[in-house]
């Protein structure tokens, strides 16, 4: 299949400033991920440029032409623009002098040599997906290492050796993973040979970039291939070591599922079950996709064999939470995705028991208050934990979540459960019982806390009876004993 690019989707301000430099004397050339997302029938958020002027020359032709610029990137070669277009959207531009980097093996930074020639920097780069051009204004095709056709064939392939490209920025194994969530391409062999070679060298990326690309293969559309390729080339040990570890070895008498491809599937599975913009987990989501990645991975450290055959995971849920937390820190997480995934592998397995025995209405407000704001994503993950090949016992679980949550709807629309507190705040408390702020304070409202949740709303003149039976079994209540007088001599 022949694919070609499709120049409708340019914005007239690509010509623009193509027009700007070939007027200046000098080439431009749009480049990478724009250029591929064209023959892909996409538009690119950003747009990359590459030319021949120097950062100088590149501000001296474009400066008053754009809105704005920045030249953070000055010692790269790179100056960046914003330039509003005719539909007063706001363009992100990059300009790059043509350049040949090369890389200290022991270094995380790139030692950079401008050089003269398109074809050139085209080598440099990751992918031969990723090193074509298209010269401006001209719009002619450069694709001297056979991106398109590669592109065609769903192919990974490094412009020249993978050994170099890897050696030169080994953030680019993490990122021929992300590819294959992102695209479903597959690898060429020599690529995945390089990458098992030399996954090693991915130690001297630094954490915050390796997120990144973690972050974007988790959100890709097929997360699985990528996860698959991070295990098979060993760069999982290394970056994100807990999911290589759930291939717990296989007993003779498979006394339990393969936890690795369970896991893989419930990833999948919540990733359908993401909503468009406007709904309560809008998709891709991080959060419940790494969650539902992670919520088994405290299997390892706690399997036992008991007695008779059976294999247990007591507590999986609460040491895959801090394995995960512990992880997500490593990787630079910010706090707030950090807590939100981690709470999320500690409730996975809340829910299970509930049809058998059914909940209390307590249990139920004690579920919603226990997950927060997370309560939706919480949703999709216990739905997609169900990988069951036994169709009798997923529709069973299926209908006790579906009852779960219909309990929920019920007492959320007379309880307010979205915003669970007791009937009476701190300094209702203090003004009854006649205290000042202080530890006590905490535990009568702790105690009326369990009151709302056990018995629903009390309504402030019943949440004060409550509270005064409270306080008559509390030591503080209770007057202090008078001293005796001090004998004297």
């Amino acid at each position: 299949m022949d694919l070609v690019p499709d120049t409708s989707k340019f914005d007239p301000v690509v010509l623009e400033l193509g027009m700007l430099f070939a007027n200046a004397g000098f080439e431009l050339s749009l480049v990478g991920g724009p250029v591929r997302d064209l023959f892909l029938g996409r538009v690119s958020p950003d747009l990359d440029f590459t030319t021949n002027a120097t950062p100088d020359e590149i501000l001296a032709v474009a400066k008053k032409w754009a809105d704005s610029h920045w030249e953070m990137g000055r010692d790269f070669g790179t100056i960046g623009f914003r330039k509003r277009n005719s539909a007063k959207e706001m363009l992100l531009i990059e300009v790059t002098t043509y350049r040949a980097e090369a890389y200290d093996p022991d270094s995380r930074k790139p030692v950079v040599a401008f050089g003269t020639s398109l074809v050139d920097d085209l080598q440099r780069r990751d992918f031969s997906v990723n090193a074509m051009a298209l010269r401006l204004p001209a719009m002619e095709l450069v694709d001297p290492f056979g991106g398109a056709k590669d592109l065609a064939a769903g192919l990974l392939r490094t412009p020249g050796t993978a050994e170099n490209s890897f050696s030169d920025d080994p953030l680019r194994m993490m990122r021929a993973a992300r590819f294959a969530s992102q695209l479903g391409f597959t690898l060429h062999p020599d690529v995945l040979a390089a990458m098992k070679d030399m996954a090693g060298r991915i130690s001297i990326i630094s954490a915050e970039r390796v997120r990144e690309e973690l972050v974007k293969l988790i959100c890709g559309a097929h997360p699985r291939a990528g996860i698959d390729i991070l295990v098979e080339t060993g760069l999982a040990e290394l970056v994100l070591p807990e999911i290589p570890a759930l291939k717990l070895e296989t007993d003779e008498h498979h006394r339990h599922k393969d936890v690795y491809q369970h896991s893989l599937q419930v990833l999948e599975q919540a990733a359908t079950l993401e909503t468009g913009p406007e709904g309560p987990v809008p998709g891709p989501n991080f959060v419940l996709r790494f969650a539902a990645l992670m919520h088994d991975v405290g299997k390892p450290k706690t399997r036992r064999f008991e007695p008779g055959g059976a294999v247990s995971f007591r507590h999986h849920d609460l040491a895959g939470a801090k394995l995960t937390a512990k992880r997500m820190k490593a990787l630079r997480f910010d706090n707030d995705s950090i807590k939100a995934v981690s709470r999320l592998v500690e409730l996975h397995m809340r829910f299970y028991g509930y049809g058998e025995s059914g909940w209390s209405d307590s249990a139920v407000r004690r579920y919603v208050t226990d997950a927060g704001p997370l309560l939706e994503h919480l949703h999709r993950l216990t739905r997609s934990d169900v990988t069951t090949r036994n169709q009798r016992k997923a529709d069973r679980l299926s209908f006790a979540y579906d009852d779960l949550e219909q309990r929920i709807a019920v007492l959320a629309q007379q309880e307010e459960l979205d915003a669970i507190r007791p009937d009476l705040d701190g300094a209702a408390i203090m003004a009854l019982l006649g205290i000042k702020p202080g530890r006590v304070v905490g535990r009568a409202y702790n105690f009326l806390m369990e009151q709302r949740m056990e018995h629903g709303p009390l309504g402030p003149d019943r949440a004060q009876d409550v509270l005064r039976d409270w306080w008559t079994e509390q030591p503080e209540s209770q007057p202090e004993a008078p001293q005796a007088p001090q004998a004297t001599a």
